[in-house]
């Protein structure tokens, strides 16, 4: 990669409505969480969720969240994480090394600790959490099944709002969440369904959170379930360090980026990004009730 391509985008205009990153991973991405933060609300994004993804992301998450007042927690086994355990791997993809030996028992060990941390007042969501059936193959798909199933009684256990991964597996996330009940508050995070799609969510009142790839050329699908999806249930996200909006699409990702993403959903709507921000606010502080 060039260092052009390399280098963290300018800072965008900032907003004129403070909004929240409702996902972000602070932990992958290349500055300190203090300056990380800092730059976010210069221009107007002055609270993030930390999203875990396995069982150290989580403590991270945890912790960090404690040790910020604007910074809240979302703690959970990943999908492609599940089947990593279960079939013996439970340092997961955050390390390196020797495999360890899995099996269901280590699945439910591993639950056990997001169950703990979920509990801990800071900590606001269970997620991310689903399906994902890009990287994972028929071997892994019961895993993430139980796994998930798993995640959404820990959130409604707990009151805590379910934060969904969702990966090239609709008709199955949302059959599971009507087999099991979901959460009073769930998010479909970095939202990839279409606009039929969208109006299901909305019947169901799921929160849908767009990032940064709604702008990108191909994403036609996305703009037109953004058009449709209700203001009252619409969030936006990073999942920093991944899917930098247009024109810096390959470069690092951020929250201080989440001006520009904003910008691009207010013109899908054909509202002034003041309404647009001060509707996300509201939204995204009651989806995960701080």
């Amino acid at each position: 990669m060039s260092a052009a391509k390399d280098a963290p985008p300018p800072l965008p205009e900032p907003l004129g409505v403070a909004v929240a990153d409702s996902h972000t991973h602070l932990d992958m991405q290349s500055t300190t969480v203090e300056e990380a933060l800092v730059r976010a609300a210069s221009v107007g994004v002055t609270t993030v969720v930390q999203v875990g993804c396995d069982l150290k992301g989580s403590q991270w998450a945890a912790d960090t969240a404690e040790a910020h007042e604007n910074v809240h927690a979302a703690v959970a086994l990943h999908p492609n994480e599940a089947p990593r355990i279960v079939l013996g791997d439970p340092d997961g993809w955050s390390r390196q090394g020797a495999r360890q030996p899995g099996g269901d028992a280590a699945l439910d060990d591993a639950l056990a600790e997001i169950d703990r941390l979920a509990a801990l007042p800071h900590v606001k969501a269970v997620g991310e959490t689903g399906l994902d059936y890009f990287r994972t193959g028929a071997d892994g798909m019961a895993a993430q099944e139980r796994s998930f199933r798993a995640h959404i009684e820990i959130a409604k256990r707990h009151g805590k709002a379910l934060v969904i991964h969702d990966r090239e597996a609709h008709a199955d996330v949302l059959r599971i969440l009507r087999e099991e009940g979901a959460p009073d508050r769930t998010v479909f995070h970095c939202y990839s369904g279409d606009a039929e799609m969208a109006e299901l969510c909305a019947e169901s009142g799921y929160f849908m959170s767009f990032a940064g790839n709604m702008t990108f050329k191909n994403a036609q699908p996305l703009r037109d379930a953004l058009a449709v999806a209700p203001l009252e249930l619409v969030l936006v996200e990073t999942d920093a360090p991944f899917l930098t909006p247009a024109p810096y699409r390959g470069r690092p990702n951020a929250p201080y980026l989440i001006p520009i993403t904003v910008r691009a959903m207010a013109a899908v709507k054909s509202i002034h990004e003041d309404v647009l921000a001060a509707a996300i606010a509201e939204n995204t502080a009651r989806a995960f009730d701080y």
